[in-house]
């Protein structure tokens, strides 16, 4: 791992190693909006080897099945203490997997994370709300001997970056996954769509901007919704700089957060400009009528967010991917056709059609990049 590999955070103690155990804490939530950091790590993590979620609505179930239809391996539990019996010793860590839009813990929250403390489990927490500086977890892990990772941390002023100008020096491409809301699957296309073009022989890297990526194990990544606004552009553009340094890419591949239409998750403004993406992906929730956490504010249409992105920056929308909650199959079909109709480029569903519908919708705005995939083939 790169030494930036831990951004946005001053861990309270040394880092375990890549696959050390874990069990994520999502009660009431798992499979929900406000789980999105669970539904995430069962999807995808490179750092932990996730053992259990813990969701007594959901006990005894397989999370991936719950999830995607595809069992995981990862059972769900009603309690910490099944979830560690389960696991036979103690695990490495425990995450909190919930993410309301407040960012706080309750105090059944409070209880539970107090206990895996208790227990010897180290923390990962990615809320608003930061651990280490409550004296009643921080008395704990020092009685323990654990730590507590605050992900959303941002770094010392000092150390923040302003825009500047440096993004103009990254030659590959860069593509935004943004949206129309928040928690409608931009997180989980970009990292599907960054696998799906390192399998077609494309390097491409991801760059996140919230918490869940982070958690994951990515290697560029800041939590964009916990910094002052007037470095968010240039903490994108620093990452971004950094994965084009690093790793020597084709493309870079930019995890969006809420809509710029949003009323209150504006931070995809920032990364338009920050990153500078040559193309964006817009992700859709046609059966959602209502945003997930603003019930008084009614659904942008999939037209009216294209139009204001491409009015924003100096981009264009090469595709639409459709998040299929509350769709029937048949339903989902229709969407995506209605979708190619109405806006004139590719649509998919990457969790019910083939990613390499994902990756054609890349070669088909990016031409340049059919002979690395062509190459691979050979």
């Amino acid at each position: 791992m790169h030494s930036h590999t831990l951004p946005n955070n001053v861990p309270t103690g040394p880092a375990l190693p890549i696959g050390s155990t874990a069990i994520v804490y999502c009660e009431g939530q798992f499979g929900e909006q406000d789980g999105k950091t669970a539904n995430g790590l069962v999807r995808h993590s490179e750092k932990y080897k996730i053992l259990s979620v813990i969701d007594s609505r959901l006990a005894g179930a397989d999370a991936g099945a719950q999830l995607d239809g595809k069992p995981s391996g990862i059972p769900i539990f009603a309690s910490l203490a099944e979830a560690l019996a389960h696991a036979g010793t103690v695990p490495d860590y425990l995450i909190c997997g919930v993410a309301p839009a407040n960012g706080l813990l309750s105090p059944a929250q409070r209880i539970v994370l107090l206990d895996g403390i208790v227990d010897g489990m180290h923390i990962i927490n990615g809320l608003h709300e930061f651990l280490n500086d409550d004296a009643e977890f921080v008395a704990a892990a020092l009685l323990a001997g654990v730590t507590i990772t605050d992900v959303r941390r941002p770094k010392d002023t000092k150390d923040l970056h302003l825009f500047s100008g440096r993004i103009f020096d990254v030659t590959c491409p860069r593509i935004a996954v943004l949206g129309t809301d928040g928690a409608i699957g931009k997180r989980t296309t970009a990292t599907l769509l960054v696998q799906a073009l390192n399998e077609r022989g494309i390097r491409a890297v991801m760059v996140g901007t919230g918490q869940t990526t982070i958690i994951q194990g990515g290697r560029y990544g800041v939590a964009l919704d916990a910094l002052v606004p007037q470095f968010c552009s240039g903490e994108v553009e620093n990452q971004v700089v950094a994965a084009f340094e690093g790793e020597d890419p084709d493309i870079i591949i930019v995890e969006g957060q809420g809509a710029l239409s949003h009323p209150a998750y504006l931070t995809s403004a920032h990364i338009l400009r920050g990153s500078r993406p040559a193309g964006v992906i817009v992700q859709h929730a046609p059966g959602r009528e209502v945003l997930g956490d603003f019930p008084m504010v009614p659904m942008p249409t999939i037209a009216s967010e294209v139009a204001l992105i491409e009015a924003f920056a100096e981009t264009r929308v090469i595709g639409v991917t459709v998040n299929h909650e509350n769709l029937s199959v048949t339903q989902i079909a229709a969407a995506i056709d209605a979708i190619e109709l109405e806006i004139g480029v590719p649509a998919t569903d990457p969790l019910t059609r083939p990613l390499s519908a994902l990756v054609d919708m890349v070669l088909a705005a990016f031409p340049m990049l059919t002979a690395k995939a062509a190459s691979e083939r050979v």
